[in-house]
């Protein structure tokens, strides 16, 4: 094993290893592999076939059994579950070849070629490998090679001659699957999304099939939510569900119902029946928590509470305002969070921006609460979720872009902190590039236990003020963006959600925006994204930005060198028109 293991995992892998060699993790599985042999030494030469496997691939999917008996008929020194065609020019360098090889992340060898010198000698030179494509270019790429053209013959279980595609392993999954193979490669659900979309890879197909035969999902879900970027993850596995109104979606166990706590922190007492409204529509018995600043607030919405009759809703009157919401929820409402005490926590606010005018106001306000509680049939569907997939975290609705312009800038000015935050909770799961799978808007539904990385800190009330350190990121916003990454750092998995109407809603104005976004650059979307963050940002289109982004486009030599002194200009103009707006003139 490369890096470390703890004490937990010495104890899982114990039961079902004779040996277990730690090292430190350079080199990747190669050098772990060199490492192996090493240490088992001459008595390799007591055993018929070694395989050398690694970590990207979940399985065995379908049974072992019937491809080793396959493969021990073939008269072959080493095979391997899949191979990638020949490719001129190879694409990891634009020239040269890309021979055909057997897929380095599966390869059975036997004794007739493991036991030799060449095979000793091979491993003895293996060069250093400090990134991927060392990995891929000094070894994947060439081992088949170099012991084919010593006489060494070789077979792949499932080769890519009998599929549509050069790499089936990535491409076709579920053929492979169909077919009985073993092996389901991990790269589908973490590759980068605009590819797998070129190419049409469907992960949630592909996860379904996988289901199809039997294969505990919450292993899958597990390993990936620690491991990807959720947002990433969100999109290649298509983990948006679109919910039904009518409670047939996914036939909510009633029989089972879930103790549920709903905190809803209210400064506009105006927006109290609506919320409750929502809440109400949840399946089951439900303790309603409270919370607001103020004490004249409190007062008008424990008015509402008695003419509704609700007088087992616990109002908590929070002593700062520093954080709002964020902090009546984790400071304000901590008991809540106790062990054992709820298996769902539902968060609402009484979101109202003045910061967006009065329609895009109050479209993101319905969009939260319809996309989470539209309507009782609703409401149990979103629960039924979490009845289904006992991994499941926290759902939350999809990423709003109407009316925002969040999308391609949701980090804003908050990665910085986001990365402090989460060194210091102990989260290791990546970070989203551009924008990240975040509840914007602060609403969402979660399990007490996805939440415990942020909830075993007690947070105080000063740390939700303004920071000198982050001036323009506020500690609350920046919790708001990297809760999925809290809830993954544990093995829960998050779905985003939509209603029907919203999903119409989104997608048709989603597919418009695109439309006219991708009319002036040709190619695939993944084409053109590509060629757009090659030549960087356009700025306000002015003539030293599109002077920029030529010479980062063809001669990038120069664009390296002049960056400094164009950081240089870009903040000073910055600072003369922010001066400028500032006394009027360009009002």
């Amino acid at each position: 094993m490369n890096g470390e293991l703890s004490d937990e995992g010495r104890a899982a892998l114990e039961p079902v290893s004779d040996d277990i060699l730690v090292r430190e993790n350079a080199g990747f599985d190669i050098w772990g592999h060199k490492a192996g042999l090493d240490h088992v030494g001459a008595a390799i030469a007591d055993y018929d076939e070694v395989v050398l496997t690694n970590d990207t691939w979940f399985g065995p999917v379908r049974p072992y059994g019937p491809v080793f008996e396959r493969m021990a008929q073939q008269d072959v020194d080493f095979w391997g579950m899949t191979d990638h065609a020949r490719e001129e020019p190879n694409p990891f360098t634009g020239e040269g070849v890309l021979h055909y090889h057997l897929q380095s992340f599966w390869i059975a060898i036997r004794r007739a070629m493991f036991d030799t010198e060449a095979w000793r000698e091979y491993w003895r030179e293996l060069p250093v490998m400090p990134g991927y494509f060392d990995a891929v270019l000094k070894h994947e790429a060439v081992f088949t090679e170099h012991f084919a053209s010593r006489g060494y013959t070789h077979a792949a279980a499932f080769p890519s001659s009998h599929y549509p595609t050069d790499h089936p392993a990535l491409f076709n999954a579920d053929l492979l699957i169909a077919d009985g193979c073993p092996l389901l490669k991990r790269r589908p659900f973490f590759h980068y999304p605009p590819f797998l979309d070129r190419h049409a890879v469907i992960g949630r197909e592909i996860l379904q099939a996988v289901e199809g035969h039997g294969y505990p999902m919450p292993l899958i879900w597990h390993d990936l939510a620690r491991n990807v970027a959720p947002r990433t993850l969100n999109t290649d596995a298509a983990m948006l569900e679109v919910l039904s109104d009518f409670n047939e979606t996914f036939d909510h166990d009633h029989a089972r119902p879930m103790r549920i706590a709903a905190v809803v922190n209210v400064v506009h007492p105006d927006m109290t029946d609506a919320l409750l409204d929502h809440v109400e529509r949840l399946p089951g018995e439900v303790d309603v928590f409270v919370t607001t600043n103020e004490r004249d607030r409190a007062n008008a919405i424990r008015e509402i509470l008695q003419e509704r009759g609700r007088e087992d809703v616990e109002l908590r009157i929070v002593p700062s305002k520093a954080g709002k919401h964020m902090s009546a929820f984790f400071i304000g409402c901590r008991d809540v969070f106790e062990p054992g005490r709820y298996d769902l926590i539902v968060k609402l606010h009484s979101k109202r921006s003045a910061k967006k005018s009065y329609n895009a106001s109050r479209y993101f306000t319905r969009h939260q609460l319809d996309n989470l509680l539209g309507s009782p049939g609703y409401a149990a569907n979103v629960i039924s979720l979490f009845q289904r997939e006992p991994g499941l975290g926290m759902v939350f609705p999809a990423t709003i872009h109407t009316g925002v312009a969040t999308m391609g800038n949701g980090w804003g000015a908050y990665r910085k902190r986001a990365e402090a935050l989460a060194h210091d909770l102990r989260i290791e799961v990546p970070i989203d590039e551009i924008t990240p799978l975040a509840p914007f808007g602060g609403m969402w539904i979660a399990r007490p236990e996805a939440l415990r990385r942020l909830t075993e800190r007690e947070w105080t009330y000063e740390e939700f003020e303004p920071d000198a350190r982050f001036p323009d990121a506020l500690l609350g916003p920046t919790i708001e963006r990297l809760i999925a990454n809290a809830a993954g750092e544990l093995g829960f998995h998050v779905r985003t959600v939509l209603n029907t109407e919203h999903a119409e809603l989104s997608h048709t104005s989603l597919e418009f925006k695109l439309d006219q976004l991708s009319s002036t650059t040709p190619g695939y979307p993944v084409e053109q994204i590509q060629f757009l963050h090659r030549a960087g940002p356009t700025g306000h289109g002015g003539a030293a930005g599109l002077a920029r982004m030529y010479l980062q486009l063809n001669h990038p030599s120069v664009a390296r060198a002049i960056s400094p002194v164009y950081q240089v200009v870009r903040r000073v103009a910055g600072a003369g028109r922010r001066f400028l707006n500032g006394i009027g003139v360009l009002r």
